[in-house]
């Protein structure tokens, strides 16, 4: 009876046994992590020593599979500078990403951007940026201010550093007093 006392006392733990709900087994193979995360970033880039382009960002999610890109699911700034290390243009929206492999990058969210060299500012629900061809585009309503004006329109069209920018389909300027 000794020897059996001790081997009783085991059982519990053996008949006890892990059990996965299917439903959670499916969920975690269906997440497909980054494969490089970034905390509180900080990138600019230059060329020739001249600062171009500074981004910032509390969270950057990179995927190489399927395809490359990278994800700001808390927002993102980006600064883009004249040669004079003067911040030219701001944007700033809550979301976006970048299709790395193609030069895209598509910002949605309370997209603000503003054009320092002129006082524009400008107010979408997103944009897109494609850097290889030195184009920022919205075909959603935009609302412009400048100043006291406030200008409506369904999209817009600039260059990235905002110097030739056209707002598509005004529907009128507004001027206001303060």
């Amino acid at each position: 009876m000794e020897r059996v006392l001790p081997f009783l006392t085991f059982i519990p733990f053996f008949t006890i046994s892990c059990s996965n709900d299917m439903k959670d087994v499916s969920q975690f193979a269906r997440q497909n992590p980054p494969d490089q995360e970034i905390k509180d970033a900080r990138i600019w880039r230059s060329e020739y020593g001249k600062l171009q382009l500074k981004l910032t960002a509390p969270v950057i999610k990179q995927y190489r599979t399927p395809d490359t890109r990278t994800l700001y699911p808390d927002g993102v700034e980006l600064g883009f500078y004249a040669e004079d290390r003067s911040l030219k243009t701001f944007i700033r929206a809550n979301k976006a990403i970048s299709y790395d492999d193609k030069n895209i990058l598509k910002a949605n969210d309370s997209v603000v951007v503003i054009d320092y060299s002129n006082g524009d500012t400008v107010y979408l629900e997103d944009i897109i940026w494609k850097s290889n061809e030195d184009i920022i585009y919205s075909n959603h309503p935009v609302r412009a201010v400048n100043g006291n004006r406030v200008t409506y329109g369904d999209g817009f069209v600039s260059d990235e550093n905002m110097n030739n920018l056209r707002i598509r389909r005004q529907r009128g300027v507004i001027e206001f007093q303060d």
